[in-house]
């Protein structure tokens, strides 16, 4: 149960962080990248514990 706890809070820190630069830095070349990768990051995590709890 830790290691959800520490992945869901590891998946918003990045997420947060990321969405701070998209904040102050509004090219929208740089948001579609930043939404692409926090995509990914969330399908990988998705999959991680799916895949644990089978």
């Amino acid at each position: 149960m830790t290691d959800k706890i520490m992945a869901i809070l590891a998946l918003a820190t990045m997420i947060a962080s990321v969405a701070l630069v998209a904040v102050f830095v509004p090219d929208i070349d740089l948001i579609i990248v930043i939404t692409l990768v926090s995509l990914l990051a969330i399908y990988d995590f998705w999959q991680t514990f799916r895949a644990k709890s089978n």
